[in-house]
Formats: structure tokens, sequence, C-alpha cells
């Protein structure tokens, strides 16, 4: 590939978690075609002290603990550069949509936070995060699967890594503020279940208004706030 591989780095406690995810499907054929560079970074390597400890009792008080703010600036600082955008993962933070992914896709270098515990310390985030994502309204154990998430929403959208070129995504969900219109591959009957007809005829204009209407209705009838604004 002539584009320059894009950098990614994960900051998180669990690099082997986050390693299995790199390592099939198409973030590996992405790897490996060199669309993407991918690298861990564990905190723990930037402890100070002898048991590797990352984390503390917050101040104020409260359950649970906080990621401390040495081993993450350390951590986080080892591997920037000039053009990296920080990326925080996080319940707080701004829902992750398909907007973000083609925003982020063109970036050159993104550098993950995956927080554990109760979260991390501020100072963190105010020092070097440049943004902060969370990809719905819950809570899960640690940030290493919401940047799984977003890094394969993002890597899918980079140049060849799904081929075909910009018409592999052009029509997917969330491109328009449309849903993606039903698909059907062979066979033509099944179970008593057919294809529809305009889909097996051929007549392109047919299939695209189809494809229009079919879309149209199941945004309508599933996702009506992403119609808001016609």
């Amino acid at each position: 590939m002539n584009r320059t591989p894009m950098r990614i780095d994960v900051v998180t406690l669990f690099p082997a978690m986050f390693e299995g995810f790199v390592g099939e499907s198409m973030m590996k054929r992405a790897v490996r075609m060199g669309a993407v560079d991918i690298r861990t970074v564990d905190p723990r390597d930037f402890a100070r002290d002898a048991r590797r400890t990352v984390d503390d009792r917050p101040y104020g008080g409260g359950p649970g603990m906080l990621m401390k703010p040495e081993p993450l600036f350390e951590a986080i600082e080892s591997v920037l550069t000039p053009d990296a955008k920080v990326i925080l993962m996080a319940p707080s933070g701004k829902r992750f949509d398909q907007a973000a992914a083609r925003k982020l896709s063109r970036e050159q270098h993104l550098v993950f936070v995956c927080g554990h515990y109760e979260g991390i310390d501020e100072r963190v985030r105010e020092s070097l995060v440049t943004e902060s994502y969370s990809i719905g309204d819950y809570v899960l154990t640690n940030g290493v699967l919401p940047a799984a998430v977003i890094v394969d929403s993002v890597v899918r959208l980079l140049p060849g890594v799904l081929g075909g070129g910009e018409e592999a995504t052009r029509d997917e969900s969330f491109t328009t503020n449309l849903l993606e219109y039903p698909q059907y591959t062979r066979p033509p009957v099944y179970r008593g279940m057919s294809v529809p007809r305009v889909l097996q005829d051929g007549d392109h204009a047919k299939v695209a208004a189809w494809r229009r209407e079919k879309a149209l209705g199941l945004t309508r009838k599933r996702r009506p706030d992403l119609l808001d604004g016609d």
C-alpha cells in the first residue's frame, strides 16, 4: 500500500485481551496488508514499585480503586507523537457513532486509554486526553472491549481493508441517516421464503428504488430519531 499505515496504540492493563482481537478476521487482514500498525502498552511496566502498583484509593472516599496518574502518564507519553490523538474510553464520554468513526479513520495516530477499577485519575484526562468516548449507556469492567469496538469500526474504513473501495461502506447503516436495507443471497427460495422478485430481475433502477424504500421503512420503524432532521 502507498498510504502510510495508521498507527494505533492501546494502553491497557490487559494487553492479551486486546491482542486476541487483533489476531482474527478483518483486523488480522488489515495488519498483514500494512493498513494499520497496532500495539499495546501495559501501564504496569511504568509502575514505580516492585509490586507494579497501578491503583490507589480515591481522595474523598468512595468504593473501589482509581488508576494512578504516574504509570498512566508515562505509558501514554512513551508512545506519543506530534500527530497522536489520545482517546479515553469512559462511560462519561461522548456517544460514539459512525460519524466519529469516519473522523478518526482520517487520523494518522490514535492512542486509546482503557480505564479499569473505578476509572482514572482526572489529571490524566485534563493533561493528555484529546477526546473521550462511550459506546453506550452502560458500564463495563474495563475499557478494552469499547476500545476494540472503536478500533474495528475505524480500521474497516481504511483504504483497501474491506475491498471494493468506497462502495463497500456507502450504503451501510448510519453512513447516511438511514438504516441499511435488507439483504438476500442464494438460494432464491429457502423453507418457503423467497427473495423479492425485484432483486432477481436485474433492473438496477428498480433495485435502487426498492432498497431506498426498505431503508426508509426500517428507519421509521426502528430508529425514527435518525429522520428527525429531515
